[in-house]
């Protein structure tokens, strides 16, 4: 007699011993995660590896790494344990997930901040936590649902949807204006004070309007080291600095910060919302998506339409 379906499934332990150690890359790391014996997960998933007729990982004096086979199942044994969570959570009528949003400081403050709350309203069931931080979470292992990260839009195992480009201009603030009046040429900015003035992006943007960049000395330096620091700085008066037009639209329009001129540079990298793959169909991290990606159409400048993205050849971390 054929065997069912279900009767020709692998054994549930089987399955999450070999997605744990596939996600570890250790058996060791595998056992301490699900409460077992090194030997135990091992055995486990020889008897997966028995029922599929092949090897799943190579063994190796210094750990375990998957073979081609084992990587392909490996992504559908996540997808399929996270769908069987995903439907244990609703059968509990948990109704309390937290999404946890790792942020970059300037996107939190200029985008987020002021419009989270249209998020909350329309998704009671969801409570929101942002993790305001310029480093890298490690989205595989928890540390935080979704990521808005900096970068070229490619991260091992993790979805990437596309947000903005990030520009760059020089902009002063109005208090400086009224003091000193506004650059009437590119050249005027080489003798006013750079914040973080060994940025390479001020040499990329005098190069733009055909200049040499000044050289930085070594005393009476501004150095903040993040846009938002640098915003308050340039809004303060205290100088020059570079920031991305997108994020200050609403200063430029009430002129609380003034962009002398036209040139606006590309930087290498772009803006993108970040979960695991295996997570995507989560119901909260695809409620987020949909919701941030309305609400960047809404900020575009382009009529409500995102800019298309660039290639993603490839990651980068901030």
């Amino acid at each position: 007699m054929a065997a069912t379906g279900i009767q020709a499934l692998p054994p549930l332990a089987a399955i999450r011993a070999f997605e744990a150690a596939a996600r570890h890359g250790s058996f060791t790391h595998a056992a301490d995660e699900l409460g077992m014996t090194q030997a135990a997960v091992s055995y486990q998933i020889r008897v997966l590896e028995d029922r599929v007729g092949m090897p799943l990982f190579r063994r190796r004096a210094r750990g375990v790494t998957l073979t081609p086979d084992g990587a392909r199942l490996a992504e559908r044994a996540g997808e399929a344990l996270e769908i069987l969570r995903q439907a244990f959570a609703e059968a509990r009528r948990s109704s309390d997930e937290t999404l946890v949003i790792s942020v970059l400081t300037t996107f939190a403050t200029h985008v987020l901040a002021s419009r989270l709350g249209r998020f909350q309203i329309g998704h009671p069931e969801v409570t929101t936590r942002l993790d305001v931080d310029n480093r890298l979470a490690d989205l595989q292992a928890g540390e935080a649902s979704v990521a808005i990260r900096y970068g070229l839009g490619k991260w091992p195992g993790l979805k990437a949807d596309f947000l903005i480009r990030t520009t760059f201009t020089p902009m002063i603030g109005r208090a400086y204006a009224e003091r000193n009046g506004v650059p009437a040429r590119p050249e005027d900015l080489q003798r006013l004070p750079l914040i973080d003035p060994d940025d390479n992006g001020w040499a990329k943007w005098f190069e733009a309007v055909g200049l040499a960049a000044p050289r930085p000395t070594g005393a009476g330096r501004l150095m903040l080291g993040t846009e938002l620091l640098s915003s308050q700085a340039v809004l303060a008066g205290q100088g020059a600095g570079l920031l991305t037009p997108f994020y200050f639209r609403e200063m430029l329009a009430r002129g609380d910060l003034i962009q002398p001129f036209d040139t606006v540079l590309e930087d290498q990298g772009s803006i993108w919302l970040v979960y695991p793959e295996r997570r995507r169909n989560v119901p909260a991290i695809c409620a987020f998506r949909d919701w941030l990606l309305a609400e960047m159409r809404a900020m575009a400048p382009s009529g409500g339409r995102l800019p298309a993205a660039p290639p993603s050849d490839g990651g980068a971390g901030g």
